[in-house]
């Protein structure tokens, strides 16, 4: 079965867990995403590359209905450097911690949290002490195929730079050397 994403499309990457398969002395669970999986993500996190996607979670019970899962996301991505504009390798990592209940409930927290900030003086506070709303279950089941398509996302450098690379200043030695605009303003300031 294949999840799909709010426009209708099909998830790249989707491995749904019944929440009733979790036991409850919880399950360790591991996923690790297709050639092809990994190459649709690329696409659409605008990779040049992606491979050795992995999604490992220890997945325990939360009542009778919820779940926590805490793990961590492993991949190995390529990217043009801004520098060099050449692709390199590099390795992400991203821990991830998460609540899970079912979708009426997790909607009903989001809204309080929202109410919660919007009626705060100092919003930027409240968002930083708010603590976050549990993820929504959907149709009794997390998609940890999706999960780890987000942390993903969050890992990968916007502004990834390879090691090594740095800028150097172009200077035209012909150009002429033009005075500071601070200059001018300290010559106004002696006379």
């Amino acid at each position: 079965m294949t999840e799909s994403n709010f426009d209708g499309a099909a998830a790249p990457f989707s491995r749904p867990v019944a929440v009733d398969s979790i036991g409850e002395k919880g399950q360790r669970l591991k996923f690790q995403a297709t050639e092809a999986e990994c190459a649709a993500l690329a696409e659409q996190d605008g990779l040049v590359a992606l491979r050795d996607l992995v999604v490992e979670a220890e997945v325990s019970r939360r009542g009778r209905e919820g779940l926590y899962a805490r793990g961590r996301v492993t991949a190995f991505v390529t990217q043009n450097c801004v520098v060099t504009l050449e692709p390199f390798e590099a390795s992400i990592e991203e821990p991830f911690e998460i609540e899970f209940a079912p979708q009426a409930e997790a909607e009903a927290a989001y809204a309080k949290a929202m109410a919660e900030i919007e009626a705060a003086r100092d919003k930027a506070a409240a968002l930083a002490e708010q603590k976050d709303p549990p993820d929504p279950i959907i149709d009794g089941k997390v998609d940890f195929g999706a999960l780890g398509a987000e942390f993903l996302a969050l890992g990968i450098d916007p502004h990834p730079r390879k090691p090594g690379a740095s800028f150097q200043e172009i200077v035209d030695p012909t150009a002429e050397e033009k005075p500071s605009p601070f200059a001018a303003l300290a010559k106004i300031k002696k006379d």
